[in-house]
């Protein structure tokens, strides 16, 4: 299936840089908030990541013109009827989503891929919200959107394998380096992640070394560019911990608890770099 016009529902942190690297790789997108003024925050987000990339030689002036004449914004779901793939980017809440998706099975035309960018929930629960399980598939983009290199794809048991082709390709279309998972908890990176991040808590928790000096030994031992806490930290650790907890709950395995420190912390608001306090202080 050809793929010409993308639509994006959300467009805060995710939403935005998913809306860019679809239109600087040359599709026509349409991205959705639920009012003006975050309409106008996330356009915004937008127009200075490309401005940054412009200063650091990365993009040029009229890359970054052609960029955004090709986005649209939009608060109303309408706005999706033309589409032909579909990526949701709301929060992480799962009533939320199945509304979504079964306004966007409703209003999108019939050959369109609806798709979930969720980095943890089930997308069969989303797909069963519609009359199309079978376009139904996990998009799963990194943060930032337009440098991150992975995109994780999430397939169903129903999924069909003319959508699964098509989510790669389109993937590859972004530059992006494409895997294939299951629809399982976390699928594979926030699985492995959460679980090395849980662990690294619980080393702080137990006063076996500084958050500084377990950050120091992954970066400089294993070669990270970033160590589990000050990733969580700039993730959020309310997401870091509800994340963690939907996995949790879904495999009731205790290696997936979430130690108490973690839920103290965020308790406390200190959630990371947005708060400016988390595992880190931040000026």
């Amino acid at each position: 299936m050809e793929i010409k016009r993308v639509g994006v529902v959300g467009c805060g942190t995710m939403g935005s840089g998913i809306a860019q690297v679809c239109a600087q790789s040359g599709y026509e997108v349409v991205v959705s908030e639920i009012n003006d003024e975050l309409l106008k925050k996330g356009l915004a987000s937008i127009d200075a990541f490309l401005a940054k990339g412009i200063e650091k030689g990365k993009v040029t002036q009229e890359e970054k013109e052609a960029t955004m004449t090709r986005i649209r914004g939009t608060t109303n779901m309408q706005g999706f009827r033309d589409c032909d793939l579909m990526i949701e980017a709301a929060v992480e809440d799962m009533d939320l989503k199945k509304k979504l998706f079964t306004e966007l099975d409703n209003i999108c035309p019939k050959h369109a891929v609806l798709t979930s960018n969720t980095s943890s929930l089930s997308i069969m629960d989303m797909a069963v919200a519609t009359a199309r399980p079978e376009k139904v598939l996990g998009l799963h983009f990194f943060n930032p959107a337009p440098l991150m290199r992975l995109l994780e794809i999430i397939k169903t048991i129903v999924t069909s394998n003319e959508t699964l082709e098509t989510a790669k390709s389109f993937g590859e279309s972004l530059g992006k380096t494409t895997v294939v998972a299951k629809d399982s908890p976390g699928f594979i990176v926030n699985r492995l992640s959460i679980l090395f991040q849980m662990e690294a808590v619980r080393m702080l928790e137990s006063g076996i070394a500084t958050a500084e000096d377990i950050d120091n030994a992954i970066t400089a031992g294993l070669g990270h560019p970033m160590g589990p806490l000050a990733l969580a930290d700039l993730i959020g650790l309310d997401i870091v911990l509800d994340v963690t907890n939907i996995i949790y709950e879904k495999t009731k395995d205790t290696k997936f608890a979430p130690p108490n420190l973690l839920k103290t912390t965020v308790a406390a608001g200190w959630l990371g770099r947005k708060t400016k306090k988390g595992f880190y202080e931040y000026k």
